[in-house]
């Protein structure tokens, strides 16, 4: 018999329904359960696509006496962590603080009044990996709730006190200023590793933000940022965490050589990394990077593109009950995909295929010989080689096609989809992929008509149904998605659209104390917490902090707006220390910094934009890497919605016009593309 997640929209809910354990979704009922029944509840987190989630689920929540235990005993919560971010970033704080490490699924019993007292992430079923048993758990919360109580709720008390006291930014003598950025640098380039690329060891983490904000020194001159973020690039290119045959990316690589991978591909992880190899190509013009960016992006329109233009949430890492089983291959199962034994040996030797493995008895798939060396080997032209490949990886892909895929989790999240959005945008006009550029106004099309109820932004989507009040990450990272997508396709729906969300933003989202200052996670209008959440730090994904003082610069650049602008930098003032001692975890507000820091280029390019002559103006911009330049493009007069910096402009010669500026102060007005190169210097 389901219990009370029937009725959920969830994908991770859902797949807890038919459990024998009652569970609730967070909410009202469950928390007057637990206040009438004098229970503890015993609140579990995760999401659709986590290994280990689906292992304590198999080992303890589908197991009937487990189930009668937590049944007896406490009101069993179950919370998809993409879809609730507050009560996520509020418990994990817990958990991290308790235990000095957080994870998921997340184990946290509360009281009936959503107090924690104790938690943890994976409890085996049995004791192993220095872990106590889940029932043991169970069993002594339970006794202790009945023998102890008065000690649990004194401990619960204190931490909630010192969870609920939010942190003060204290006076920071530092000036936002190059040297900041150089600072920061250094310390990345301390901490990286020269001989596998990226930093850290296992598990290793992409971190496309770092890598994002390393090519924006580059574009300084900073030939070492450079160098540290193409390595990087080709280090993870090379395969294992990279599908070679299908393309995108797994979530992290379970070693530091990036050979393993954790195997569910997360949409946000896709949409960043998609970018920063664009920017790479950009800037160095290897081909190599514009070929991983395609990719990736391919795949996503191939497997994780909802009918109506909204993109999914992710794969899962395990199929047919195995992790990676849809990945990997044996070396009989290569030969036998290729007719010809040639082709067979040249793949094998291309990508590392023997007897032996690399993963459990099989083989993940790794670039591990040259073009030179293959050629010589076996006696073709270089030149030939990369088409030759190409055709061997789809004839395998389509053999991998054919076996059971991988769940996926097609809820659309409104700030993963905001970063493809982004991705596509930039890519199709940088590219000149048509299909790219459709792909992102169906996206932005499809969150404007379904993710907005009475006037409000909304997280969550699947089937239909639109649910969660949105947080401080989906205004300010939509409403950058829309900007990237107006300066490919200058419609002054995207710009309104955009201007409106962050309009949302200042209003719901403030928090005005002087010491702390910036924006909560969640709207003044959101369900009641033990707190609002404000996390600086990013994570996978950009603090919605940083998002909200890049989205904040970008359009007071449009719009002349100082007071925005100003907003802004003393987000970044106030976190000027933690971006140079810890540039890891404050990669997008260093993205941010230097944008503020500029200079930043104003384009306003007035013209027919269905003539030749306006579109070759639009060219400059797309045809490099130009992270601190900001164009607006329209007919002339422009139309209602445009930018102000469109505004009081005229045509130049009577020709299509390009005006270039800096803080509204603007050069001689040009016709010509080579004219607006040289002003851009």
């Amino acid at each position: 018999m389901p219990n009370h997640l029937i009725h959920e929209n969830s994908p991770y809910l859902l797949q807890h329904a038919d459990n024998p354990v009652d569970w609730y979704p967070w909410g009202t009922e469950a928390l007057e359960k637990a206040s009438k029944e004098e229970k503890p509840i015993f609140l579990s987190i995760g999401y659709a696509a986590c290994h280990w989630c689906h292992v304590m689920a198999h080992e303890s929540f589908e197991d009937p006496d487990t189930a009668n235990l937590m049944n007896d005993n406490f009101v069993s919560i179950k919370v998809d962590r993409e879809e609730r971010l507050d009560l996520d970033s509020i418990y994990m704080n817990f958990v991290v603080a308790l235990n000095g490490q957080g994870g998921w699924p997340m184990s946290v019993f509360l009281t009936p009044e959503g107090k924690p007292f104790y938690g943890g992430t994976y409890f085996p079923h049995v004791r192993r990996h220095n872990l106590p048993a889940f029932q043991e758990v169970l069993e002594i919360v339970s006794r202790l709730w009945h023998t102890d109580r008065a000690a649990l709720l004194s401990s619960s008390e204190n931490l909630t006190r010192t969870l609920q006291t939010q942190p003060v930014n204290l006076p920071n003598e530092d000036v936002l200023s190059l040297g900041v950025l150089e600072q920061a640098t250094r310390t990345i380039a301390q901490s990286y590793d020269w001989k596998n690329g990226g930093w850290g060891g296992a598990p290793k983490f992409p971190q496309p933000m770092l890598i994002e904000f390393l090519l924006r020194q580059g574009t300084r001159g900073d030939q070492t940022s450079l160098n540290l973020a193409t390595h990087t690039l080709h280090s993870m290119a090379q395969g294992g965490m990279y599908d070679i045959l299908g393309g995108g990316f797994a979530r992290y690589s379970v070693d530091h050589t990036w050979l393993i991978p954790h195997f569910e591909k997360m949409l946000y992880d896709n949409a960043q990394l998609a970018l920063v190899y664009l920017h790479a190509h950009q800037l160095t013009g290897e081909s190599a990077f514009r070929e991983v960016c395609e990719s990736s992006l391919d795949f996503v329109l191939r497997e994780m593109t909802h009918p109506a233009g909204g993109f999914y949430s992710s794969l899962d890492a395990d199929s047919e009950g195995e992790e990676g089983k849809y990945y990997l291959w044996t070396a009989e199962e290569v030969r036998a995909a290729f007719s010809d034994p040639l082709d067979a040996d040249l793949f094998m030797a291309a990508y590392g295929i023997n007897e032996r493995g690399n993963f459990e008895r099989k083989n993940i798939l790794r670039r591990v010989q040259p073009d030179a060396i293959l050629a010589e080997q076996f006696n073709l032209q270089v030149d030939e080689l990369p088409a030759n490949l190409a055709s061997l990886r789809t004839r395998l892909l389509d053999k991998r096609s054919q076996r059971v895929g991988p769940s996926t989790d097609d809820k659309v999240l409104v700030s993963w989809n905001a970063m493809m959005l982004s991705a596509f945008a930039e890519a199709g006009r940088s590219i000149g992929r048509r299909d790219y550029i459709e792909a992102a106004e169906k996206n932005a099309k499809f969150l404007l008509e379904n993710l907005i109820r009475e006037g409000r932004l909304l997280r969550s989507w699947r089937a239909g149904v639109a649910r969660h009040t949105a947080y401080l990450e989906d205004h300010a990272g939509l409403a950058l998605g829309l900007l990237s997508l107006y300066q490919t396709d200058p419609n002054p729906r995207w710009y309104q659209a955009a201007v409106g969300l962050v309009e949302q933003m200042l209003v719901h989202f403030g928090d005005n104390q002087v010491a702390t200052g910036g924006f909560f996670d969640t709207g003044d209008d959101h369900d009641a917490l033990l707190y609002r959440p404000k996390d600086l730090q990013d994570n996978a994904t950009p603090s919605g902090n940083a998002l909200a003082a890049m989205v904040l610069l970008q359009i007071a650049t449009y719009e002349g707006h100082s007071e925005w602008r100003t907003l802004a930098e003393r987000m970044l003032s106030t976190n000027l220390g933690m971006m140079k001692r810890y540039p890891s975890a404050f990669a997008q507000w260093l993205c941010a910094a230097d944008f503020a820091l500029g200079p930043v280029f104003e384009v306003a390019i007035l013209g027919n934009l269905a003539e030749s002559a306006t579109q070759r103006l639009m060219m400059p911009q797309r045809s490099g890497y130009h992270p601190r330049l900001l164009q607006a493009a329209s007919p002339y007069p422009p139309p209602p919605g445009s930018p102000k910096l469109l505004y009081d402009r005229l045509l130049f010669n009577g020709k299509p016009t390009a005006y270039i500026c800096q803080g509204f102060v603007c050069q001689q007005p040009v016709n010509t593309p080579e004219e607006m190169l040289a002003q851009l210097g």
